[in-house]
């Protein structure tokens, strides 16, 4: 769909951390002509000190993409589907077609991953409103991506939540990752794709794992300012 925008190199193999990595992103994204009104969506946990970052540049709302793989029965690393923020669920009617009887397995792997996606929906958003993504540009934030699959799957939610736009961007992410997301989102910003990406955290001088207090930290910062 979107183009797949690749700027100069980052001066540096690696990011200092996820808040500057977040900075350059905010900055290549202030190029770029979108559409309000904006919505700044991270992927928890790693995903939003980096969307922190750009939401406060950009001067828009930030809130969490929160997503859950509806896996194969026997097979569960391959997606059949995705439950998502906003009560949003997507089905992959190619492979129910082939596979009778699999909607109802659907149903059953949905809704035990719905129970995890609201668990950790209390845990960051407090309570808050469902997601409204009607007419929105939607820019979906994680700190890296190396296969994708979990971004394709934030894709396909915001898309059927009624998304106007979709920009995915992130600091790093394999080329057949970024390729993956293009083919379904409206536009695709990464500062670098290497071409031998074996894990993110290789790609930041600082990779500290976060805990869920930090991330509602940072999103608590937000929603007060």
């Amino acid at each position: 769909m979107g183009g797949l925008h690749m700027p100069i190199p980052w001066r540096s193999r690696m990011f200092p951390d996820r808040a500057a990595a977040g900075a350059a992103l905010a900055r290549e994204l202030e190029g770029r002509t979108l559409a309000s009104p904006l919505l700044v969506l991270a992927l928890p946990r790693g995903g939003v000190p980096v969307a922190h970052e750009v939401a406060r540049v950009l001067n828009a709302p930030l809130d969490v993409m929160l997503v859950r793989k509806v896996g194969m029965p026997g097979q569960p690393e391959l997606a059949i589907g995705a439950v998502a923020s906003g009560g949003i669920v997507v089905h992959e009617e190619g492979i129910e077609k082939d596979f009778p009887g699999l909607a109802e397995s659907f149903d059953r792997i949905a809704a035990e991953e719905r129970r995890e996606l609201e668990r950790r929906e209390r845990v960051y958003r407090g309570g808050l409103a469902p997601l409204e993504l009607k007419g929105k540009t939607v820019i979906l934030v994680d700190d890296g991506l190396a296969t994708g699959s979990t971004m394709l799957a934030a894709v396909r939610a915001a898309r059927a939540g009624g998304a106007a736009a979709i920009v995915v961007a992130a600091p790093v992410a394999s080329p057949q990752a970024a390729e993956l997301v293009r083919a379904e989102a409206d536009d695709v910003v990464i500062l670098q794709t290497p071409a031998m990406l074996f894990a993110i955290g290789e790609w930041y001088e600082d990779f500290a794992q976060l805990e869920d207090d930090e991330v509602c930290r940072l999103l608590e910062l937000h929603r007060r300012s």
